[in-house]
């Protein structure tokens, strides 16, 4: 297999599986496969904020104890 050029889909560095887009379209039946690439799209972009929010570290600053009191 020397000098096969392997493409990437350039999200992250992964391959290409699936090079055939009607088929992948069949598959989702229906044609949706736009819909599909935005929505991971918008899932990837969600993630690299997460990961600069450190969201996984504890609160600065605790909330008030009445924060999530209903009425108000």
């Amino acid at each position: 297999m020397a000098g096969v050029l392997e493409k990437t889909t350039g999200l992250v560095g992964s391959a290409v599986l699936e090079p055939d887009v009607q088929k992948l379209a069949d598959q989702l039946q229906g044609g949706q496969l736009k819909e599909v690439i935005l929505q991971a799209e918008r899932e990837l972009r969600l993630a690299r904020k997460m990961a600069q929010w450190k969201t996984w570290e504890p609160l600065v600053e605790q909330p008030p104890a009445d924060q999530w009191k209903w009425p108000i």
